[in-house]
């Protein structure tokens, strides 16, 4: 197998950098960026919550509609980690789920039932995912509506999980490492939240996208990851504690920015100012890189 070094990888989460947390939909400038790296030999993996579905609908078909180019494959790791395919030109490959990572099933039905009855108003069950219970924020409805429902669904949600009997915490309220019994989170994002295995995560899919790569025979000199929360260091911290030349881009920063081992970067660095956040500082860093590479 020939051996490619590209100069950069891309592991990208695609809420917020990529597609927009208003329409849910990817800019065609995106699109155009993306599909122009790839040309470029610039390895594109996504690196998302999102299931299969959503990123063949939102991603994949606008790249094949503008045109991916010949004998390019693009990677999808979605649902953190539990869920991943690739697409070429040709179209989606094969989805692989890991069934040890997938809710139960009953909890899944409860969840569906409590937004049907109590929630409905202001989100809805994502019938999409195969391994997470998700619901997500109706685009009709105003932000801070969904965010003040979405408190309660949380409570709601971790009190099923206790009547199932399965050990659950909400990811803001957890000390990594002070209970093993715990064997399920809520993770409450701001159009969403996921219900999941503790072992999902943004470093999970990183470390799916290396392999995926080394598969392909192409290590990557360096890589840029790029997300919209907290949650989405971890894919930059997995990369760096198996020594690779990573950059993270933070889409999103008034949440504050962690001190790291790496370089974290945000739209000033680009001379952008405070209020270029989500997809439109994404696409102002996919555009830097192109023209960087090219």
């Amino acid at each position: 197998m020939t051996m490619l070094t590209p100069p950069l990888a891309l592991l990208l989460d695609v809420d917020g950098p990529i597609a927009s947390p208003v329409t849910r939909q990817v800019p065609a400038g995106i699109i155009a960026d993306l599909l122009a790296l790839v040309a470029c030999g610039i390895p594109v993996v996504f690196n998302t919550g999102r299931s299969d579905a959503f990123i063949k609908e939102q991603v994949m078909e606008p790249m094949l509609a503008v045109g991916l180019p010949a004998g390019s494959v693009v990677h999808a790791i979605c649902e953190k980690g539990a869920v991943w395919f690739s697409f070429t030109p040709d179209g989606a490959g094969p989805v692989h789920v890991d069934a040890t990572l997938a809710m139960p099933a009953a909890y899944g039905d409860d969840i569906r039932r409590l937004v049907a009855e109590d929630y409905a108003a202001h989100m809805f069950f994502d019938e999409t995912k195969r391994a997470m219970v998700s619901v997500e924020q109706h685009v009709d409805v105003s932000n801070a509506g969904y965010l003040s429902e979405q408190t309660l669904f949380d409570a709601d949600a971790m009190a099923i999980m206790a009547r199932h009997d399965l050990g659950v915490v909400r990811l803001d309220h957890h000390v990594p490492g002070s209970d093993d019994t715990v064997d399920y989170r809520v993770d409450p994002t701001i159009i969403s939240t996921d219900i999941e295995s503790i072992r999902v995560g943004k470093d999970l899919g990183a470390s799916r996208a290396v392999e995926l790569l080394a598969a392909q025979g192409i290590t990557p000199k360096a890589w840029r990851t790029m997300g919209d929360s907290r949650t989405d260091y971890a894919m930059a911290d997995w990369l760096h504690h198996q020594d690779h030349d990573v950059k993270h881009v933070d889409v999103r920063p008034a949440d504050g920015v962690p001190e790291k081992p790496y370089m974290v970067l945000t739209a000033a660095d680009l001379d952008l100012g405070p209020e270029v956040i989500h997809d439109d500082a994404g696409g102002a860093f996919l555009h830097a890189w192109l023209e960087a590479v090219s």
